[in-house]
């Protein structure tokens, strides 16, 4: 059996708001029900460069982000039963939780009583820091370990472990579908994926975007509609259209305004996180029995459902491959909204 290296190269922000840079970080051996992953490809999200900036919460430095990871196993501990050498698998948002708690119990690990852990910026039990995929190879418990199905490619699955489940689950558990109308806010790395589940789910599709800019891109990924927030006309066409709105931006909105486009017993959810707080009046909800909540990713069990529907839809995202030495530049152009829609680092480059 191959011995996994325990130090590996990685890219990673060594203070926060600093550039990121090659460097090398510590991968534990292979344990009892651990896999090791040969990283092929990760993808870069918004939240990475949230992290890496400080902006939600103190960070944990030198910091090696990436929690779109899809790679081939290359070690199994002794009592690994579900994975091989070979199998083309995935990691997402977590490496690890109690396990134990009533929600953990449910297959929602990610709401964990005790707190998941993060697949990176976070800690393992011993207190080590997690390093995430921006690097050649990772060892996780196989409970947290995904399949990729042989009809996804690596790259085009690499952003469905985090963009393709943050969506998939608010839209299956607001039951997007047949007969339903749902609206996505934003066309970026997130709401492109929120389209084409919405869209292979069954649902009327409408994107609401601050321009027209991407209103083709948008038509080809299977939207119905697409209409420019920026446009007053917008909120008053579309007043009590929708039963759904999934809000894929990671800016402070007038929550009244998208409120109000929502018919009766609707739901404005978001999974875009804004470094700031928001507010809201309370009426927008109260007239027309309207809702507005949250959700994270899903649990492990809903994260491969959302691969093997991906794979029979023939779903993968739009993505952009970069080299490691461009993530920087790539950061920057997240921020600036140029990119459609996920730029991927081939890890092939970090073996250069």
């Amino acid at each position: 059996m191959a011995t996994s290296p325990t130090t590996v190269t990685a890219y990673a922000a060594p203070a926060p708001k600093a550039p990121l840079e090659r460097t090398t970080v510590p991968r534990r051996p292979v344990g009892e029900r651990d896999v090791a992953i040969e990283i092929k490809y990760a993808g870069i999200c918004h939240s990475d460069i949230h992290q890496v900036r400080d902006e939600w919460f103190e960070g944990i430095f030198p910091m090696v982000p990436g929690h779109e990871i899809a790679g081939v196993v290359t070690e199994v501990g002794p009592g690994v039963t579900r994975y091989t050498v070979g199998d083309r698998v995935g990691v997402g948002c977590m490496v690890g939780s109690c396990c134990r708690c009533v929600n953990c119990r449910a297959g929602e690990e990610q709401f964990c009583l005790e707190g998941s852990i993060q697949t990176y910026n976070g800690r393992l039990p011993d207190g080590s820091p997690t390093y995430g995929g921006y690097s050649t190879h990772i060892v996780v418990d196989e409970d947290f370990v995904l399949r990729i199905p042989d009809s996804l490619e690596l790259d085009v699955a690499a952003p469905l472990l985090c963009a393709g489940i943050t969506t998939y689950s608010p839209l299956a558990h607001w039951k997007a579908g047949p007969g339903r109308k749902v609206a996505v806010v934003g066309l970026g790395g997130l709401g492109h994926m929120g389209v084409k589940i919405a869209h292979a789910m069954g649902a009327e599709v409408t994107v609401l975007s601050q321009s027209l800019r991407k209103k083709d891109d948008g038509l080809r990924l299977d939207a119905d509609h697409y209409y420019a927030t920026s446009d007053p006309e917008t909120f008053t066409r579309l007043a009590g259209t929708f039963d759904l709105i999934l809000n894929t931006v990671s800016a402070n909105l007038d929550l009244d305004a998208y409120l109000s486009l929502l018919r009766l017993d609707g739901a404005l959810v978001h999974v875009g996180a804004p470094e700031h707080p928001s507010s809201f009046n309370q009426f927008s909800l109260i007239g027309m029995r309207r809702s507005m909540a949250g959700s994270s990713i899903g649990g492990i069990r809903e994260t491969q459902e959302m691969l093997d529907f991906c794979a029979e839809h023939g779903l993968g995202a739009e993505i952009e491959v970069i080299s490691a030495d461009r993530i920087n530049e790539a950061y920057e152009r997240v921020t600036a909204g140029d990119v459609r829609y996920r730029f991927v680092i081939d890890i092939a480059s970090l073996h250069d």
